[in-house]
């Protein structure tokens, strides 16, 4: 006789409709929030899952945050929850800053954005290619 089970790591995406005042560049924006887990199954039949983390992506800039567990419980159970400042943790700065409200010191420390002329898609001042479209930039 012989038992078919295993450990693997999941992660499922949660139904949330709110805005957050995002950290690193400062525009309140959407955000994607997404549960990543452990799970044991037996017969390829999940049984019980561990190490729940969970985890915010910001639309506007795709920094990364790491939600308190309390409040990514409560967004899983299908609860109205206000996401604060201190219930965020960030793991992982975003791509850009895109606030606009920024003092001359603030916008000089910023990486400068330019515009690819063929695809329009924004690309970091340091590139001399459009990742996008393979376009070379002026």
């Amino acid at each position: 006789m012989f038992f078919i089970g295993g450990v693997g790591q999941g992660s499922k995406a949660l139904n949330f409709s709110g805005t957050i005042q995002c950290r690193f560049c400062g525009s309140q924006s959407r955000c994607q929030i997404v549960m990543t887990y452990y799970y044991f199954s037996f017969f390829f039949i999940p049984l019980f899952k561990w190490n729940k983390r969970f985890l915010v992506q910001m639309l506007c800039c795709d920094a990364v945050y790491e939600l308190a567990p309390e409040a990514g419980r409560a967004i899983a159970r299908g609860e109205m929850v206000e996401i604060r400042e201190q219930d965020l943790k960030r793991i992982q700065d975003g791509r850009y800053r895109y606030s606009s409200v920024q003092t001359p010191e603030a916008q000089s420390e910023l990486p400068e954005v330019r515009r690819c002329p063929i695809c329009k898609s924004e690309v970091p001042g340091e590139y001399k290619y459009c990742p996008n479209c393979g376009q070379r930039l002026r």
